[in-house]
């Protein structure tokens, strides 16, 4: 009997860390597409002041930079989702 208790209470923990990795991977997914989001919008910023200061190249430079910035953080963001794996954030913060 003690041991029909013990596999039930480990098989429940088991279930709910399995709930609580589910949810991670969304919030992982959010959390790389605000990063990405971000990082892009401060260098949308820096173009329109580089083209304001009459420098047309740099701004073209900063704004592919921006588009690929975005594009790297949407598919770390599906991959975080697609894998199940939260651990993919930390990779975002590395490489974005």
């Amino acid at each position: 009997m003690k041991i029909l208790l013990k596999a039930t209470v480990a098989a429940a923990g088991l279930l709910a860390l399995a709930a609580c990795g589910k949810n991670a991977d969304d919030q992982a997914a959010s959390n790389i597409e605000a990063m990405a989001e971000n990082q892009a919008d401060a260098l949308e910023n820096q173009a329109d002041a580089a083209q304001a200061a009459g420098n047309d190249q740099l701004h073209d430079a900063l704004e592919a930079e921006a588009d690929n910035v975005e594009d790297r953080g949407e598919a770390m963001a599906d991959k975080a989702d697609d894998d199940d794996d939260a651990r993919v954030e930390q990779q975002a913060k590395n490489t974005l």
